[in-house]
């Protein structure tokens, strides 16, 4: 839930864990390419103001973390939320009547190992920069395979070293910092009290559903779009003799079924809304806020296909939306905007060619969330009538020149809409319900 915050807001960082250089290469290497710049700048600016005391910084204003990184407001909580999202970053508020108190607790990234098995990480990971940078990525931590077979382990054992010492000591501290890993966490997907009682109770050992096999399933479900009643078939299959669940087996084989069921490809995000974390906060009522909303809560699949008359898009403009999200890292809802703009000004054609030209220049400008990406298909189009206007006399037509999106040069800012306009909006709605 994001809060109203102003630059005269406090904030102190709690240091939870113990941070090295080998996490801050985590962090730009695996994490980076999921949260983002300005999210990565942002924790390692919060590790900066621990550098004088390591445990807990001296209490700052915001003012100092947007003037120190340059951004504004807006762009700092989005940053925030995206390392809430991935666990590296725990905040906590308390209210008072004229500033707000706020405390940030840092945590480690995950070790590479447990990214790449994460079930989800890993595979946003994948679809954020491409199979061939995956791989030059995966192969840096990769360890070089060195045989010992033809050497002795003469290793020293630690009783040979030191002598016995007598002695003892009675205070134990828990205090001690340790390296902490806060991890992900995702809304359940599956219904577990209906999977645990559709397995019989002789198949499964009392340890067989644990918190961490439960997540591990919930988690797989999210990933690879597994309902309740596949998740059970596929758990089944992967109960081994002593009654428990074999990870590595359920992963493989819930792999094998999206695979399956999508025709040999890897998972998608095609299929995904704008993420929470980009989402304009709700209670404004005015008639831009509701096309944003629109935009923001469908997914790009579904609204390209409420484009056609009982059709479905085909797979050539299903990898041209693939692309605008994995290749130039463009948010669902932004993808939405993308193609209500090409589609209207392109005479209802998505064609590759023209919607890389978009796509580039939104790349460029880092564009994010729908409102910023109908500020920037509007501000283009403003151009573009500037240009029109002038070239008037001309006898050809600018290629620009065609049918408009609904929600340009609207008032939308307004709370009141005139019968037109309410026609365009509840069009726009029936489109997508």
């Amino acid at each position: 839930m994001s809060y109203n915050i102003l630059p005269a807001d406090t904030y102190v960082v709690i240091n939870k864990t113990i941070i090295t250089e080998v996490d801050r290469r985590i962090i730009t290497t695996l994490y980076q390419p999921i949260i983002g710049s300005n999210a990565t700048s942002l924790y390692f600016t919060l590790v900066d103001d621990l550098n004088r005391n390591e445990i807990m910084s001296k209490q700052e204003t915001h003012h100092h973390l947007i003037s120190t990184m340059q951004i504004k407001m807006e762009n700092f909580v989005i940053a925030r939320e995206k390392l809430e999202a991935v666990g590296l970053l725990k905040t906590y508020l308390k209210k008072d009547d004229n500033i707000n108190n706020y405390v940030y607790v840092l945590y480690s990234p995950m070790s590479v190992d447990d990214f790449v098995n994460h079930p989800i990480l890993n595979v946003v990971l994948y679809n954020n920069v491409g199979k061939n940078e995956y791989n030059k990525i995966i192969n840096y931590y990769k360890m070089p395979k060195i045989s010992f077979k033809e050497y002795e382990d003469i290793t020293s054992n630690f009783n040979s070293v030191f002598g016995s010492v007598s002695g003892s000591i009675n205070v134990i501290s828990d205090d001690i910092v340790n390296k902490n890993v806060e991890g992900i966490k995702i809304d359940s997907v599956i219904d577990f009290n209906m999977l645990i009682s559709s397995i019989p109770t002789k198949m499964v050992s009392e340890r067989c559903f644990n918190d961490e096999v439960k997540e591990l399933i919930n988690s797989l479900a999210y990933v690879y779009k597994i309902d309740d009643l596949n998740m059970q078939m596929l758990v089944r299959d992967c109960i081994n003799e002593k009654g428990l669940i074999d990870k590595n087996e359920l992963r493989l084989k819930c792999r094998k079924y999206y695979q399956f069921e999508n025709g040999g490809s890897l998972p998608t995000l095609v299929y995904t809304k704008q993420p929470d974390y980009l989402k304009k906060p709700l209670g404004d009522m005015s008639n831009k806020a509701k096309l944003i909303y629109t935009f923001e809560n469908i997914t790009p699949y579904d609204y390209l296909k409420s484009k056609y008359n009982h059709g479905e898009p085909s797979a050539r403009e299903l990898k041209i939306i693939e692309d605008l999200i994995v290749d130039y890292k463009m948010p669902p809802g932004v993808v939405n905007v993308l193609i209500s703009y090409v589609l209207k000004v392109n005479n209802q054609k998505f064609t590759k060619s023209y919607v890389d030209t978009v796509a580039s220049q939104w790349s460029r400008l880092k564009i994010e969330t729908v409102e910023e990406a109908m500020e920037v298909a509007q501000k283009e189009h403003n151009k573009i009538k500037k240009l029109t206007n002038k070239n008037s006399t001309s006898s050809k037509p600018t290629k620009d020149s065609g049918t408009l999106p609904d929600w340009f040069d609207k008032n939308l800012d307004a709370k009141e809409m005139t019968p037109e306009e309410q026609k365009e909006i509840d069009k726009w709605f029936k489109e997508f319900n």
